[in-house]
């Protein structure tokens, strides 16, 4: 529920700023790709910080080395990030970012089922990651593809 609640803070606060004159953020293309970028760090930042080991639980057991993926996606969620943030890349950014949220879905679904924790928390229940995911993908493709 965390990055939900950042990426939508983060984009009134950046709309905010693009309304009183910071040009970078004067559409709300460019503030949805700037919050979408802020989301991605937080996200990120969970692959290696003290909640590291709570993401490792939520691969499913049939993954191989769930420490490597857990490290390529949250290297991937930041080039994400980055790639959002140039108009030239922002369109593959999206799409890729979107991919990899459908790719990593089962681990969503796996800590749903089993009531895993992430920083002491209990996984958020499975209907409700499912419209946050779509909630996620639909901003990451307006993101991407609009302008």
């Amino acid at each position: 529920m965390l990055p939900f609640i950042v990426l939508i803070s983060a984009l009134f606060a950046l709309r905010a700023a693009g309304a009183m004159g910071v040009e970078f953020l004067g559409s709300w293309v460019s503030s949805l790709r700037a919050a979408l970028g802020v989301m991605f760090c937080l996200t990120a930042s969970a692959h290696w910080g003290k909640r590291r080991p709570d993401l490792i639980r939520m691969v499913p057991p049939s993954f191989p080395r769930p420490d490597l993926i857990v490290t390529v996606t949250g290297v991937l969620e930041i080039l994400g990030a980055i790639g959002l943030q140039i108009p030239a890349f922002a369109r593959a950014a999206g799409t890729c970012l979107a991919i990899l949220l459908a790719a990593m879905f089962p681990a969503n679904i796996h800590a749903a089922r089993h009531n895993l924790t992430v920083a002491e928390t209990v996984s958020t229940r499975l209907p409700i990651r499912a419209a946050l995911q779509a909630v996620f993908i639909g901003a990451l493709l307006a993101a991407g593809w609009a302008g």
